[in-house]
Protein backbone atom coordinates (compact mmCIF):
# COMPACT_ATOMS: atom_id res chain seq x y z
CA UNK A 1 0.00 0.00 0.00
CA UNK A 2 3.17 2.08 0.99
CA UNK A 3 4.43 1.40 -2.06
CA UNK A 4 1.55 2.57 -4.57
CA UNK A 5 1.93 5.94 -2.46
CA UNK A 6 5.64 6.45 -3.43
CA UNK A 7 6.76 5.97 0.09
CA UNK A 8 9.31 3.24 1.93
CA UNK A 9 8.22 -0.54 1.45
CA UNK A 10 6.70 -1.61 4.29
CA UNK A 11 8.31 -5.03 5.38
CA UNK A 12 9.10 -6.77 8.11
CA UNK A 13 12.78 -8.14 7.83
CA UNK A 14 12.02 -12.47 8.80
CA UNK A 15 16.32 -12.59 9.94
CA UNK A 16 16.29 -9.99 12.74
CA UNK A 17 12.78 -10.50 14.77
CA UNK A 18 12.86 -10.75 18.33
CA UNK A 19 9.68 -11.22 20.89
CA UNK A 20 9.40 -8.51 23.93
CA UNK A 21 8.78 -8.98 27.09
CA UNK A 22 8.13 -5.53 29.79
CA UNK A 23 9.53 -5.67 33.42
CA UNK A 24 8.57 -2.79 35.47
CA UNK A 25 8.81 -1.74 39.04
CA UNK A 26 6.13 1.04 38.73
CA UNK A 27 8.04 3.74 40.55
CA UNK A 28 11.33 4.51 38.23
CA UNK A 29 11.12 2.18 35.09
CA UNK A 30 10.87 0.09 32.21
CA UNK A 31 13.25 -2.62 31.05
CA UNK A 32 12.32 -4.55 27.86
CA UNK A 33 13.97 -8.13 27.55
CA UNK A 34 14.24 -8.31 23.87
CA UNK A 35 14.81 -12.27 22.73
CA UNK A 36 15.45 -13.34 19.33
CA UNK A 37 13.17 -15.62 17.76
CA UNK A 38 13.50 -17.05 14.41
CA UNK A 39 10.47 -16.47 11.60
CA UNK A 40 8.43 -19.32 12.82
CA UNK A 41 8.63 -18.09 16.47
CA UNK A 42 11.35 -20.79 18.21
CA UNK A 43 14.26 -18.86 19.85
CA UNK A 44 17.35 -18.40 18.16
CA UNK A 45 20.39 -19.69 19.97
CA UNK A 46 22.42 -17.88 17.75
CA UNK A 47 21.88 -14.39 18.71
CA UNK A 48 22.67 -12.25 22.07
CA UNK A 49 19.21 -11.47 24.41
CA UNK A 50 19.01 -7.67 24.38
CA UNK A 51 18.28 -5.52 27.33
CA UNK A 52 16.74 -1.99 27.11
CA UNK A 53 15.68 0.49 29.63
CA UNK A 54 13.40 3.29 29.71
CA UNK A 55 12.44 6.05 32.14
CA UNK A 56 11.68 9.58 31.93
CA UNK A 57 13.57 12.69 33.18
CA UNK A 58 11.40 15.77 34.34
CA UNK A 59 12.53 19.12 32.52
CA UNK A 60 11.51 22.56 32.38
CA UNK A 61 10.00 21.67 28.84
CA UNK A 62 8.35 18.50 30.41
CA UNK A 63 8.67 15.02 30.58
CA UNK A 64 11.98 13.92 28.46
CA UNK A 65 11.93 10.38 27.43
CA UNK A 66 15.01 8.12 27.95
CA UNK A 67 15.79 4.86 26.22
CA UNK A 68 19.27 2.86 27.14
CA UNK A 69 20.72 -0.11 26.45
CA UNK A 70 21.59 -2.57 29.08
CA UNK A 71 24.85 -4.39 28.92
CA UNK A 72 23.69 -7.63 30.80
CA UNK A 73 23.67 -11.03 30.65
CA UNK A 74 20.13 -11.64 32.48
CA UNK A 75 17.02 -10.09 33.92
CA UNK A 76 18.77 -9.39 36.97
CA UNK A 77 21.60 -8.47 35.82
CA UNK A 78 19.73 -5.69 34.08
CA UNK A 79 18.13 -4.52 37.04
CA UNK A 80 21.19 -4.10 38.81
CA UNK A 81 22.55 -2.12 36.43
CA UNK A 82 19.76 -0.03 35.28
CA UNK A 83 20.32 2.67 37.52
CA UNK A 84 24.10 3.43 35.94
CA UNK A 85 22.81 2.58 32.35
CA UNK A 86 19.77 6.03 33.18
CA UNK A 87 22.77 7.59 34.75
CA UNK A 88 24.64 7.44 31.21
CA UNK A 89 21.64 8.49 29.54
CA UNK A 90 21.25 11.55 31.16
CA UNK A 91 24.53 12.56 30.71
CA UNK A 92 24.58 11.83 27.05
CA UNK A 93 21.46 13.94 26.93
CA UNK A 94 22.75 16.66 28.52
CA UNK A 95 25.15 17.09 26.22
CA UNK A 96 23.27 16.87 23.33
CA UNK A 97 20.84 19.64 24.97
CA UNK A 98 24.56 21.95 25.45
CA UNK A 99 25.74 21.04 22.16
CA UNK A 100 22.44 22.56 20.64
CA UNK A 101 22.45 25.42 22.64
CA UNK A 102 26.33 26.55 21.18
CA UNK A 103 24.70 25.79 17.46
CA UNK A 104 22.03 27.57 17.98
CA UNK A 105 23.97 30.69 20.12
CA UNK A 106 26.83 30.32 17.32
CA UNK A 107 24.52 31.70 14.36
CA UNK A 108 25.59 34.75 13.17
CA UNK A 109 23.70 37.37 11.17
CA UNK A 110 24.58 39.16 8.38
CA UNK A 111 22.68 42.03 6.74
CA UNK A 112 22.08 41.27 3.21
CA UNK A 113 21.65 44.91 1.99
CA UNK A 114 22.19 48.10 3.78
CA UNK A 115 18.67 49.55 5.02
CA UNK A 116 17.84 52.41 2.91
CA UNK A 117 18.39 56.20 3.68
CA UNK A 118 22.05 55.52 4.71
CA UNK A 119 24.52 58.05 3.40
CA UNK A 120 21.66 60.34 2.54
CA UNK A 121 20.72 61.59 -1.37
CA UNK A 122 23.23 58.97 -3.70
CA UNK A 123 23.39 56.81 -1.21
CA UNK A 124 23.88 52.86 -0.95
CA UNK A 125 19.91 51.48 -2.31
CA UNK A 126 18.45 49.82 0.61
CA UNK A 127 16.76 46.66 1.29
CA UNK A 128 17.33 45.98 5.26
CA UNK A 129 16.84 41.79 4.98
CA UNK A 130 18.66 39.66 7.94
CA UNK A 131 19.44 36.31 6.66
CA UNK A 132 21.04 33.58 9.18
CA UNK A 133 24.32 32.41 8.00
Amino acid sequence: MASDLGGPELKMDPTSLYREDTYTDRKIGTIRVLTPVMPDGATDLGRKILYVGETQLLTTGGLLPLVFEIEATNLGDAVAKFADGAEGAIERTRREIEQMRREAASQIIVPDRMPGGLGGPGGPPGGGLIRPR
